[in-house]
């Protein structure tokens, strides 16, 4: 009887939402890894209870997937619906072409109010306001935790008295909201500067994990190239049972191996700036402040007459590895770097505690807000609407996740490289480098160790999917990589190439 009545109300709240279009707050955060939740047990000792109730009252996304682990390159797909070889902001410097349409201004087109508060960092390091908001405040670049500048709607608002950005841009968002007027919908995008590095957590969180202890993944010691690395972790704070792994070493890319000890590897992670267990502690504690935003957000919403009509989201742009294959960071294909959290919370309309285990990508998210808004996806969008499989609703749904990454010139370590992920196997092809291609059984081997790119069992898989991958490619246009002339804005000045042109 229970069962019937749970349907029977979901129906009804169907029908009012095909009548009255749902507003939408969507909350989204920089460099937060799929697994870095309480709810998912996989960090002892972290505690993110806002999260936790977004997965227990709402929709936990469980294999939520980018199509390339990268800021610019992220937002741009989820503005937008399409792979970055089609938006064509491939990188953190890519310019925006001319005509691309964010669907926002389609939004604002069915009778929306947009709004736009955070982190754009897509096209160029500016923050001038941009198509499909009606309010816009941003902030240059990548910003800065404390004390930060808006850019408000075209004017500059300085904060001071160590102003926390976390707080101030929930503070914001939260005022906005209650501005609304009852008969119009909404749309609002909350970009978080949290948790990118260089991580500065909130004063109030300063401290809160010092004696968490890290257990390093399996694959951190598999790219080592001798064994004193491990002795010298294994004599730290590292739990002390693991023992390093070496199964397989000769089949990890070349790239793989270099970049450990680069930027961004475990062996001399940012060239020495802070130690390994520094960055984990700190990461955990700037994402403390991102998990209050979204408790204070859920807060208003539930407690006022926006729970009937309003679907709040949570997302990250891209993963994050924490010495997975030795590497931190992410721009990798590898799942820590590809998967990211994601969270629906609608209490009229998703049923409490549900999880979607299909495979859905960030070019996803555009076509199924629209049709919260009831209209059709565009045809330029790859992307498709889940918001059917939101209601519980038995569709046709793709098996695999495409990813693509592009080669930058500051960070010359990892190649350009073309993946596809399905339930079973992922396949990696690295692209313009002398090196070996990467295929995975994710069923049995999730920490994606051991290589079967040689096994004679598994050939036939691994053409399948290589041909998959090069069809993709050219049925979306995506054959020819996107090239753009490099400046001097594009050089680092730890370059061991500086000033060469």
């Amino acid at each position: 009887m229970k069962h019937l009545l749970a349907v029977l109300l979901l129906l009804s709240n169907a029908i009012l939402f095909a009548q009255k279009p749902m507003n939408v707050i969507f909350i989204l955060a920089d460099d937060h890894r799929y697994d870095a939740m309480g709810f998912t047990g996989k960090f002892p000792g972290l505690k993110t209870p806002n999260l936790d109730r977004m997965a227990l009252q709402g929709c936990h996304v469980e294999k939520a997937c980018v199509a390339t682990a990268l800021c610019s390159p992220s937002r741009a797909s989820i503005l937008t619906g399409q792979y970055p070889h089609k938006h064509t902001v491939v990188d953190n410097q890519a310019p925006i072409p001319p005509g691309l349409v964010f669907f926002p201004q389609l939004l604002q087109k069915k009778g929306y109010n947009t709004a736009f508060l955070g982190k754009w960092h897509m096209g160029d390091a500016d923050d001038q306001p941009q198509p499909g908001f009606d309010y816009w405040l941003s902030f240059k670049g990548q910003g800065v935790y404390y004390n930060p500048t808006f850019n408000i709607n075209g004017q500059q608002v300085p904060h001071k008295d160590s102003a926390y950005i976390s707080d101030l841009l929930t503070d914001y968002a939260v005022d906005w909201i209650k501005a609304q007027p009852a008969k119009k919908p909404f749309f609002l995008y909350l970009s978080h500067k949290g948790v990118h590095a260089l991580f500065e957590p909130a004063k109030r969180h300063k401290g809160m994990y010092k004696n968490l202890r890290f257990t390093p993944p399996p694959s951190m010691f598999m790219t080592a190239r001798d064994t004193s690395k491990y002795l010298e972790l294994k004599n730290s704070r590292i739990s002390p049972e693991l023992k390093p792994f070496v199964e397989n070493q000769r089949d990890q890319p070349n790239w793989v191996y270099d970049q450990r000890h680069s930027w961004h590897g475990v062996d001399y992670m940012y060239h020495g700036y802070i130690s390994f267990y520094e960055f984990y502690q700190q990461y955990l504690e700037t994402l403390m402040a991102v998990d209050e935003s979204v408790g204070r957000v859920l807060d208003y919403v539930s407690s006022s007459a926006l729970a009937n009509n309003t679907m709040v989201i949570y997302m990250g742009d891209n993963g994050f590895s924490f010495g997975e294959h030795g590497l931190i960071d992410k721009r990798h294909a590898y799942e820590e770097s590809m998967r990211v959290p994601m969270l629906m919370y609608a209490p009229k309309l998703v049923p409490a505690g549900s999880k979607l285990t299909q495979v859905i990508q960030n070019i996803d998210l555009a076509p199924t807000i629209l049709e919260m808004a009831g209209l059709k996806t565009p045809t330029y969008m790859q992307g498709k609407s889940f918001l059917p499989l939101l209601k519980g609703e038995k569709i046709a749904w793709k098996d695999r996740a495409f990813y693509e990454y592009f080669w930058e010139y500051d960070f010359p370590q990892t190649p350009t490289m073309f993946a596809l992920r399905t339930d079973r196997y992922k396949y990696i092809y690295n692209h313009g480098v002398w090196g070996i291609n990467e295929l995975y059984d994710l069923q049995n081997d999730p920490h994606e160790m051991n290589n079967l790119i040689r096994s004679t069992a598994h050939q036939e898989v691994a053409s399948q999917m290589r041909t998959d991958i090069f069809n993709w490619l050219e049925q979306t246009g995506g054959l020819q990589i996107p090239l753009r002339p490099m400046t001097s804005d594009h050089k680092r000045g730890d370059h061991k190439y500086k000033n060469t042109y």
